[in-house]
This record gives structure tokens, C-alpha cells and sequence, in this order.
């Protein structure tokens, strides 16, 4: 028997406390940029009802068998993945549009995750708004935790109960993403700064995403190599792999003379 060491996923849970902040978005375009940087990635839908990654993927056509039908004995977990159209090493797990006949437990979803654990590099679970049981089921599968919040008061407060939840878990990591942060309301002092964000979360910021249009295209997925998203996902999967901690400076194009000019034409807008 060989004595090489066998690599396992690494499993993080992305959360929110909240619906509403872009959670499943950032699932699916992180999922992409972990996976354009050679790592084999799973993105796995646990919000059984509400589930929408693969309509975000753009692979709800091309879906067989979800979640509830390996539970239900008729498929296994591998038959269930669907590859992305645009990264052979990059695929999805969907939920369930319909409950499963009987209660799904944190247990039989961790079990449906180790049976892929040492086929991929990470995985990456999808989980449901809000602090019920559906966040229990998913937070209780995962060995790191990623919480997603908004600059906004209602988004940072339910960030912080979802924090204070996870904190009974355990997690080997909680890193913090801050979306949809506009540098220009940030320098005006009209938006809090990641970083405020990150001290008040008493939380590690492993990424800031900026607010565009280019995420709000096609489901926000894929991005166009231009935008400015698709160079703050890949600063942040570069931390997620190499525990750092460098982040995207949404202020850099609002700052200076000509700054100030893009400043002023956004508030006309």
C-alpha cells in the first residue's frame, strides 16, 4: 500500500445571516476563480427549495439528478455533479427544487460531501439565508466558514448573528467578504470602508467586491475578463489559497484629479 498522503477538500460553508447580499454569486464566481487557478472545485447547493446555483451557473438545463435523488436512492453523488460549461475542473451539485420526502440532517448532507472529498481541491457549500436549520444543516458539513455582508446596517447586524452562531461550530477559519462596496460613496463618507466593516465584525476581510453592472449580467456569471469583479475574485481566491489577506481597492479609481471627475459623474447618473 502506498504511504502517499492522500489530499482531502478543503470544505467552506458561505454564508450570510441574511438573503439579499449576493451569497450565491459569490459562491459561483469564487467556485470559478479557484478554478482558473488550476484547483478542482465543487460547489454544492444545500438550500433545498429556494435553490438557484445552477440557474447562476447556467447549468439548470443540464441538470439529471439533484441532491434529494441521491438521498432518495436513485442516483449516486458523482452522477449528481454537472460540469460548468467554461472550466472542466469546476462543478456543481444541485439542491433540490422539492424537499425530500423525510427531514435531511447536517450527517446525510456530510456524508454526500466526503464520498467527493478527495476527488476535489474545495468545496464550497451554498448555504440558505438566515440562522434556521437549513444554516445549522450546511454550517454543521464544512471545516471553514465564509461570511458574505453588504455596507449596509440591516446586512452587517445579521452578519454579526451569524458570526455569534458560528462561533459555536468552531470553524478551523471564518474569513469576511465585504460585496457590493462602491469606492466612490466610501470616499464621500456616505458608505463604511471595509475595513470599519472588518473591525466591527471582529472578523479577518479576505475580500472586498466591487459594485458593478457587469454583475448583474447574465446572473452575474460569468464575468467579463474586464470587469472589475473578475480581478477583486481572483485577489480573493489567491487568498483563500494562500492565507493572505490582500485586498481589492474599490477607491483606487474614484481617487485623485480624475478621480474626483468619476465621483461627480456617478452622482449625476
Amino acid at each position: 500500500m502506498s504511504s502517499r498522503e492522500i489530499k482531502v477538500a478543503r470544505k467552506i460553508v458561505v454564508t450570510s445571516g441574511k438573503g439579499g447580499v449576493g451569497k450565491t454569486t459569490v459562491t459561483a464566481n469564487l467556485g470559478q476563480a479557484l478554478a482558473r487557478l488550476g484547483e478542482r472545485v465543487a460547489l454544492i447547493d444545500v438550500d433545498f427549495g429556494l435553490n438557484n446555483l445552477d440557474v447562476v451557473m447556467g447549468v439548470e438545463n443540464r441538470v439529471v439528478y439533484d441532491i434529494k435523488d441521491i438521498l432518495e436512492g436513485r442516483c449516486r453523488v458523482k452522477q449528481a455533479l454537472v460540469s460548468a460549461s467554461d472550466r472542466k475542473n469546476l462543478f456543481v451539485l444541485p439542491s433540490a427544487g422539492l424537499l425530500p420526502s423525510s427531514p435531511v440532517s447536517g450527517q446525510q448532507i456530510k456524508l454526500i460531501i466526503e464520498n467527493i472529498a478527495e476527488v476535489f481541491d474545495y468545496i464550497l457549500i451554498d448555504c440558505p439565508a438566515g440562522i434556521d436549520a437549513g444554516f445549522h444543516r450546511a454550517v454543521s458539513c464544512a471545516d471553514e466558514a465564509i461570511v458574505v455582508a453588504t455596507p449596509s446596517i440591516p446586512s452587517l447586524r445579521d452578519a454579526d448573528k451569524a458570526l455569534a452562531v458560528l462561533k459555536s461550530y468552531k470553524p478551523d477559519f471564518t474569513g469576511l467578504i465585504v460585496n457590493r462596496a462602491r469606492g466612490d460613496l466610501m470616499l464621500d463618507g456616505k458608505m463604511m470602508t471595509p475595513r470599519d466593516i472588518e473591525s466591527l465584525l471582529k472578523t479577518p476581510l479576505i475580500g472586498v467586491l466591487p459594485e458593478e453592472d457587469e454583475v448583474f449580467l447574465n446572473s452575474g456569471y460569468p464575468l467579463p475578463k474586464n470587469a472589475e469583479s473578475y480581478k477583486a475574485y481572483k485577489i480573493l481566491a489567491e487568498n483563500l489559497r494562500k492565507k493572505t489577506n490582500r485586498v481589492y481597492d474599490v477607491t483606487s479609481k474614484y481617487s485623485g484629479f480624475f478621480g474626483s471627475i468619476r465621483r461627480s459623474l456617478k452622482k449625476s447618473i
